[in-house]
């Protein structure tokens, strides 16, 4: 590859999650060890720079390629902010930024990543910090989408003769060397053909810096802890922050030294009941819990319209992508999706200025008069199983941005949801397909804070344990 580096736009097929670096204690990025780079950088005006901008909504990614010139201006490219540190936390989240790179000589990753990507040491450090960096040995394949060049660099340092000379992947399938991994040190040596991928914009959780997260913890046993989880915030972090979760805020907070783990999940969204193992082992004893159903749980849903009593059954689309579409029939392959509601009462639609406090979305529901508080048992588990379900029976959850637009349209024009009660006939696969695009747009996006959804109580081995949340924000009192 000689002296030009390149960088690749592409959603290559790869796990994002391979491996958890372990979640560090310290309360802020102050002290984070930061390789100082023995000489200056210089530029690369050769280098091909190609930028994934990748949205929310899809894992396909829209390129913008250009040259890129290294300079001493404090930007990194044209176009971006200037980058300093992570902290202090953003308000709002930046549009997603994703390099994805062919290390053309080896060297410490901190020092490679800020020469090609002209970002400054710090910055880097702490992205590598919050887990936003990752390496393959080898190149992931590129998606049908990549242009020629890309598709010419992964040929040439995925070459056999190339690939021969490497002592790091003998013995390795080429599958098992395109596994990705977490960068988890600043001076970790990346050799000349490894892939890195760069989450240069983070997703950011700045709750995560207002809760007092002592008084959301609900109890502390010799194995585990339950947290009240506060909605806005992850349970275990994401693929680009591992730093700003609720695993970690609650280690610092009952000063732990061993970080706390992640045994279930629950939307970012949604508030209430999460249990965080304390060591390896009991997380791999409440999977098996999970496993063998003998974990309950109990959500409160304020929903826009009335649900029925009873159980509610779904089929849901084995796709792992928000948002989940659900059908009421039975689809070979589609995941059972199952809920009982046990109790649906009238509830006052949400005070404005609570709204506001937890940055509830409107929505554009045409009645505000009054929500409609459901108690649900939670059968199985879903990704988004109960967001979907609701807003497939009409009564979307309140703040619910992403599923409640859908419902909406559907309301207003009945069939245009391909697996509603009011379902066409489409004459060809073709256009069912067509009809199902058409519908997944009409959902909007990820809530940025709170929904009207909480995880009121877990409870396992019969109810031996049994843990319940504080009250849901809709039942604070108006500020």
């Amino acid at each position: 590859m000689g002296s030009v580096t390149v960088t690749l736009s592409s959603i290559f097929t790869s796990s994002c999650r391979s491996l958890g670096a372990s979640v560090s204690l310290l309360p802020t990025l102050a002290s984070t060890h930061v390789y100082s780079p023995k000489k200056n950088h210089h530029n690369h005006k050769n280098a091909v720079v190609v930028v994934s901008l990748c949205s929310s909504k899809t894992t396909l990614a829209h390129a913008h390629a250009f040259t890129h010139t290294a300079t001493s201006a404090p930007s990194s490219l044209k176009g971006y902010p200037e980058y300093h540190r992570l902290l202090p936390c953003p308000s709002e989240n930046r549009p997603p930024r994703i390099e994805h790179l062919v290390v053309s000589e080896g060297g410490p990753v901190l020092e490679y990543i800020c020469k090609v990507l002209d970002l400054p040491p710090l910055f880097v450090a702490d992205l590598i910090h919050f887990g936003a960096v990752y390496y393959a040995l080898v190149c992931p394949q590129p998606p049908p989408t990549a242009t020629k060049e890309q598709i010419r660099v992964f040929k040439e340092v995925t070459d056999p003769s190339v690939l021969s000379k490497r002592g790091s992947i003998k013995g390795k399938t080429i599958r098992e060397a395109q596994k990705t991994f977490r960068i988890t040190h600043v001076d970790q040596f990346v050799e000349a053909g490894t892939y890195l991928r760069v989450h240069v914009h983070p997703k950011r959780f700045p709750r995560c810096y207002v809760i007092d997260w002592k008084s959301r913890i609900l109890a502390v046993a010799e194995s585990y802890i339950i947290l009240d989880k506060p909605a806005g915030t992850s349970v275990g972090g994401t693929t680009d922050n591992i730093e700003e979760s609720c695993a970690t805020f609650a280690t610092r907070a009952l000063e732990l030294t061993t970080p706390l783990r992640t045994t279930h999940q629950i939307d970012n969204c949604t508030e209430g009941c999460v249990v965080l193992a304390r060591t390896k082992e009991y997380c791999g004893v409440f999977h098996g819990k999970i496993r063998e159903k003998k974990v309950k749980k109990l959500y409160l849903a304020l929903a826009a319209a009335p649900m029925p009593v009873g159980l509610i059954t779904h089929y849901m689309r084995p796709v792992n992508m928000a948002p989940r579409l659900v059908s009421e029939d039975f689809i070979r392959g589609w995941h059972l999706c199952q809920l009982e509601v046990t109790e649906c009462k009238k509830f006052p639609w949400p005070d404005a200025s609570i709204e506001e406090k937890y940055c509830i979305e409107g929505c554009e529901w045409p009645s505000k008069h009054h929500a409609y508080e459901c108690k649900i048992n939670l059968l199985t588990g879903r990704t988004h199983q109960v967001r979907a379900q609701l807003a497939a029976c009409g009564a979307p959850i309140v703040g619910d941005s992403m599923y409640m637009p859908a419902a909406i349209a559907e309301i207003s024009t009945p069939g245009l949801n391909p697996f509603g009660k009011c379902a066409k006939q489409y004459p060809t696969e073709n256009d069912k397909e067509m009809a199902i695009m058409e519908w997944i747009s009409r959902h909007g996006k990820e809530p940025s804070v709170a929904i009207g959804l909480q995880a009121c109580q877990i409870s396992w081995d019969d109810g031996e344990h049994c843990y319940e949340a504080g009250s849901p924000w809709w039942r604070c009192k108006k500020v």
